[in-house]
């Protein structure tokens, strides 16, 4: 009787750490979703024409699949254009929040903004303002931005 009573306690001890390990882990996914499409959104809003080359390669280490494939087939237009009219552009994070999660693949919705000068210019510099549903991918453990679409 003592003995069953031990092995019941054991296996509900057991069955209760495997529900805590999958609940935390299901929060680090999503937390970690969360930033990687916050520093994707940062990384596509903070370009400039001195640091342009390490720029465009963190918008591409923080890509996969469709998403990387568009950045990198738009990525000498972006180098060009940026270098020609020296433009500087700065960009912050405003909000992120999780649409959902399932499995390897979450959807989140980012906010940010960008200050946008030419360097040498006495124009006033540009604000502008984008909305993204960012679909994010957890690829060899890693949160990448996998499909960023601008919402209007």
């Amino acid at each position: 009787m003592l003995g069953a009573l031990i092995v019941a306690l054991l296996a509900a001890a057991f069955w209760i750490g495997a529900a805590l390990r999958d609940a935390q882990t299901a929060a680090d996914d999503r937390q970690a979703a969360l930033r990687a499409a916050g520093a994707h959104a940062v990384h596509l809003l903070s370009v400039g024409y001195r640091s342009v080359d390490e720029d465009i390669g963190r918008i591409l280490d923080t890509s996969t699949g469709v998403a990387r494939a568009e950045y990198a087939r738009t990525a000498e237009e972006l180098k060009r254009s940026t270098v020609k009219d020296k433009i500087l552009q700065t960009g912050a994070l405003r909000a992120s929040g999780l649409v959902s999660l399932k499995g390897s693949t979450a959807q989140v919705m980012v906010v940010g903004d960008a200050v946008i000068r030419r360097d040498g210019s006495e124009d006033v510099p540009q604000e502008r303002f984008y909305r993204w549903n960012m679909e994010v991918t957890k690829v060899g453990g890693s949160w990448l931005v996998s499909k960023a679409e601008l919402v209007l």
